[in-house]
């Protein structure tokens, strides 16, 4: 077990992010006592900044904390993927990120993914036979990689959190935290 005030979490992302589906988890588990980092490809560390899509505009910054080439999941107990159509369509052409991904997922760590960021957990080939859920319009590409996709708010398999859209934060947030303090999920496989 793990306690959130005890916590390092990884949030995984680059430009094009949907706005409140990165901030909305930073703000939520910092409150509840974690230590937040934010990881971009080293195109964004020049800047130090990743830039978000805020509904149909480019919203706000955020600060990046680590180039995704200097990212150890082992000094992590939790990996958070917001979505946006633009963040992870991006990230999963990035071989280290689908790496980190994976690391994350083979340790039995607490992986959550909102929207279209279950494109990374098919990128990385751990979907299938998970129960899931994601933003309808990539339905059709969760069960083609052979996730059991449901239609609900937050679905969660052995510490795989998924959730549709900005809607369902509130549910998503309040799972992360509950998944990390249950602590490492074992028995957790990649499809071969």
């Amino acid at each position: 077990m793990t306690d959130i005030k005890q916590a390092r979490i990884l949030i995984m992302s680059t430009d094009g992010f949907e706005q409140s589906e990165l901030m909305v988890p930073q703000e939520k588990l910092t409150a509840a006592g974690a230590t937040v980092e934010v990881a971009a490809p080293k195109s964004r560390m020049k800047s130090g900044k990743i830039y978000g899509w805020d509904k149909d505009d480019w919203g706000k910054t955020v600060s990046v904390d680590k180039d995704l080439e200097d990212v150890d999941p082992a000094e992590y107990d939790a990996l958070i993927l917001p979505g946006g159509q633009m963040n992870p369509d991006k990230l999963r052409l990035e071989p280290k990120a689908i790496e980190i991904v994976k690391a994350f997922y083979a340790a039995g760590k607490t992986v959550a993914a909102i929207c279209h960021a279950p494109w990374l957990l098919i990128e990385a080939g751990v979907i299938k036979g998970r129960q899931c859920t994601s933003y309808a319009s990539i339905k059709t590409d969760m069960i083609n990689a052979g996730g059991e996709w449901r239609d609900e708010a937050v679905v969660t398999d052995k510490g795989l959190i998924t959730s549709r859209n900005p809607g369902d934060l509130d549910a998503f947030s309040a799972k992360i935290i509950e998944e990390i303090e249950e602590g490492v999920h074992a028995g957790r496989r990649q499809a071969a």
